[in-house]
């Protein structure tokens, strides 16, 4: 009798345990579950500061620098020293001021006046000038206003003129002016840097070393 009761426990607690699983199971696959939160993407903040890079198709943001007044004067003073040493006439003139009121005060103290005369110059020594080279130091640019400005500088000269060896030393300035959209020098001065002793006046000479200076 007790064998019968232990084994009615027994099968009745199997029942039980097996409703249990199988209520577990259809509630499970009847269950909704809801889909987890999408994660929100986090925001780098930038610094009031910052400012795109421009881009390389569309340039914006680009900085340009344009080049000043004194470069164009510069500009200009180069071409002349160019033609001297390819002794090109067209390139040398072209940084000239085309005038009858152009004024050259030219190394060997003569004067030259007007563009055309100047031209007809070149056109003579030029062809006659070979192995030009000529070296320019201590150049220096001081800009008078909007439109003027005023180049000097030092410069050594060594050629061969007619078949002879040639050099020469000195000082030079040139004054330029704005014509149009362009710088053209409209004054020349030059004059050598160590001038013959005998043709310096006596106000002008350079006191001894020892002197003494009152």
């Amino acid at each position: 009798m007790k064998r019968s009761i232990v084994a009615v426990s027994i099968l009745f607690a199997s029942i039980v345990f097996a409703f249990a699983q199988n209520t577990n199971s259809s509630s499970s696959r009847g269950r909704t579950v809801a889909p987890k939160p999408t994660p929100t993407p986090k925001t780098v903040s930038k610094s009031p500061d910052a400012t795109p890079s421009a881009s390389p198709a569309t340039g914006s943001g680009r900085t340009t620098t344009a080049a000043g007044p004194s470069a164009a004067v510069l500009t200009a003073f180069d071409k002349i020293i160019d033609g001297i040493r390819r002794s090109n006439v067209d390139l040398y003139t072209s940084g000239y001021w085309n005038s009858t009121a152009l004024i050259l005060f030219n190394y060997n103290g003569t004067v030259t006046r007007g563009w055309d005369q100047l031209k007809k110059n070149r056109e003579s020594s030029f062809p006659q000038s070979k192995d030009v080279k000529l070296d320019v130091r201590d150049r220096h640019v001081t800009m008078l206003g909007r439109d003027g400005a005023v180049v000097t500088c030092l410069w050594t000269q060594t050629q061969t003129f007619n078949g002879q060896p040639d050099s020469a030393s000195g000082r030079m300035t040139l004054v330029f002016k704005r014509v149009g959209t362009e710088w053209k020098a409209v004054h020349l001065h030059t004059s050598p840097d160590k001038p013959d002793p005998s043709r310096v006046p006596q106000s002008e000479q350079s006191p001894p070393d020892n002197a003494v200076r009152n």
